[in-house]
């Protein structure tokens, strides 16, 4: 069915330069859509002033991102496989547009965390993107493209704490946040559908209740995607944790800093955003297993460097830096797993996926945000801790359960990644 499938290279040298294109647009559109979900996360404290709540329940914002965002995962990323993408894309810019206005306009913590849920659930385009370039991509590409989208992820959710920090600091008010993020995903309506093809697989067949009703079964049939969606919510719950808590933690005494200056631990973590990006090449060489396990590693060592330097700014920003490559590269590998099960069911493998990781997140930022108004910032990354460790112990258990294969599980085409002998285990 891939025009670029054929054997002449005229054809694919013909079909490459628009593939190329789509792909960047898909990585952008997953950055801007991505960054709903975290922009506000340094703005926490901004908030709790304006509103004139509490740091604790302004911290349910973030939690609602989280919750919202596996709603959306899990109710509306399945249509891919089946629906018409550019009018499903269509719908979710729109709804997340008007969301993000009535966030912009809240007059009080209810309605802005109701609004945070809404945007965040129907913000879920970068789970529908990924599927969708990896299918446009074709055998033998699919591992580059996936990672390119993934970088637009990462640089989306770190740059997007940056943004909103600085824009708040500029405006006086965190509202101006929201509003900026509503005319970037107003301004992908423009572009992005008519780019997308009609359809990611065969329409038909299949309801709507029996895609939702078949995921658990691909969750049962398939050890790569148990791994994967264990191993990703583990590592997302520490990196969640981080993160909730980092605005507290550095507007508080002795540091004192403003939205602003949290904002720029995003931007501090461009270097580890960019790094993250040698996670697919590696997966390809040395499998997902290797390369998840050097993911918990740094991500561990970034926690520990943060929880021994809580006042010093550079060892904050090393720690953030370290976690961010080390948690990137774990969601690469762990993407690597889930998409060699097959095209036809590739967004319903990647909702149960992310449906387990943004689980993970949401615990994360409600574990994190409670620990650290009762305990502070030591308590918060020793949960964070616990989490990595979670995370470590399901590789060991997976490794021991696919020891008598050659191969370990889920290399066979993982998001075009070539297999080391011709059959893998799925």
């Amino acid at each position: 069915m891939d025009p670029r499938s054929t054997a002449d290279p005229a054809p694919s040298t013909a079909h490459e330069r628009p593939v190329q294109v789509n792909v960047l647009l898909f990585a952008v559109a997953g950055a801007v859509t991505v960054a709903n979900i975290y922009f506000p996360q340094p703005l926490l404290a901004a908030v709790a002033r304006g509103l004139d709540v509490s740091e604790r329940t302004a911290g349910l914002i973030a939690s609602a991102a989280q919750i919202g965002y596996a709603l959306g995962i899990l109710l509306l990323v399945p249509l891919a496989d089946t629906a018409r993408l550019r009018r499903l894309t269509s719908v979710l810019l729109a709804l997340t547009t008007a969301a993000l206005l009535v966030a912009a306009s809240a007059p009080g913590v209810v309605t802005l965390t109701l609004a945070t849920l809404a945007l965040s659930t129907t913000t879920v385009l970068p789970q529908i993107l990924t599927p969708v370039a990896a299918v446009l991509a074709g055998p033998g590409r699919q591992g580059r493209v996936v990672g390119l989208v993934g970088l637009g992820l990462t640089l989306g959710s770190t740059l997007s704490r940056t943004v909103s920090g600085a824009v708040t600091d500029a405006s006086g008010t965190w509202r101006t946040a929201y509003l900026v993020a509503a005319v970037a995903t107003a301004a992908l309506l423009c572009v992005l559908p008519r780019r997308l093809p009609e359809r990611l697989g065969a329409h038909g067949g299949t309801s709507y209740a029996g895609l939702l009703a078949g995921l658990p079964g691909l969750l049962a049939a398939h050890r790569a995607l148990r791994v994967s969606a264990l191993l990703g919510a583990c590592v997302f719950a520490a990196f969640s944790v981080f993160w909730a808590v980092l605005a507290f933690h550095v507007a508080a005494p002795p540091l004192g800093y403003g939205p602003g200056a949290a904002g720029l631990f995003g931007v501090s973590t461009l270097p580890a955003a960019l790094l993250s990006a040698t996670a697919g090449p590696l997966t390809d060489r040395y499998g997902a297993p290797l390369v998840s396990t050097a993911g918990l590693g740094l991500a561990g060592l970034g926690l520990g460097v943060a929880g021994l330097a809580p006042s010093s700014p550079v060892g904050l920003v090393v720690g953030a830096n370290l976690l961010v490559v080390g948690v990137s590269s774990c969601q690469v590998a762990n993407q690597a797993r889930i998409f060699g099960i097959g095209r036809e069911v590739a967004a319903r493998v990647n909702t149960v996926f992310m449906l387990a990781t943004f689980g993970g997140g949401a615990l994360g930022s409600l574990a994190g945000s409670w620990l650290y108004a009762e305990h502070g910032w030591s308590a918060a990354l020793l949960a964070a801790g616990v989490f990595v460790a979670a995370g470590g112990t399901v590789l060991v258990r997976s490794a021991r359960e696919a020891a008598p294969s050659c191969v370990p599980d889920g290399t066979r085409e993982a998001g075009g990644i070539r297999p080391r002998i011709p059959q893998g285990e799925s």
